[in-house]
C-alpha cells in the first residue's frame, strides 16, 4: 500500500478515535449530544477530517473499497461549504450508522 494512502487511513482511524473519546465517560445519547455544542463541533471537525483523508484516498488509490467514502467526503463539503444545512441528524448518523463500519474497514486495510 502507498505511504501517502497508509497515513491518510490512519488520520482517518485517529479521527474516530477522538470522536468516540467523546462518549468514553457518558453513553451515546442524542439529546445530550444535541445539547453539547463543544462535543458537536468537535465532532464535525473530525468528521472533516475523515471526508478530506478519504477523499485524498479514492483519488490516489480507486482500488481501495470503501463503503460510503463517497458520502463522507460530500457531507465533509457540506459542512465545510454549507454549514447551514447540515443537521445534528445528519452527524448523529454517521456517528451511529458509518463511522464503525468504516472503522472496522480501515482497520482491516491496515492490518490491525
Amino acid at each position: 500500500m502507498d505511504k501517502e494512502v497508509r497515513t491518510w487511513l490512519f488520520d482517518v482511524l485517529n479521527a474516530i478515535m477522538e470522536i468516540e473519546s467523546f462518549f468514553l465517560d457518558q453513553p451515546m445519547d442524542y439529546d445530550a449530544f444535541k445539547k453539547d455544542l463543544r462535543t458537536r463541533r468537535a465532532i464535525e471537525r473530525n468528521i472533516e477530517i475523515i471526508g478530506e483523508a478519504l477523499s485524498r484516498i479514492i483519488s490516489k488509490d480507486t482500488s481501495l473499497s470503501i463503503s460510503n467514502a463517497r458520502k463522507i467526503v460530500d457531507t465533509r463539503n457540506r459542512i465545510i461549504h454549507g454549514y447551514d444545512s447540515v443537521s445534528d441528524e445528519i452527524i448523529w448518523g454517521i456517528l451511529t450508522q458509518h463511522l464503525p463500519l468504516l472503522e472496522t474497514e480501515v482497520k482491516s486495510l491496515l492490518g490491525e
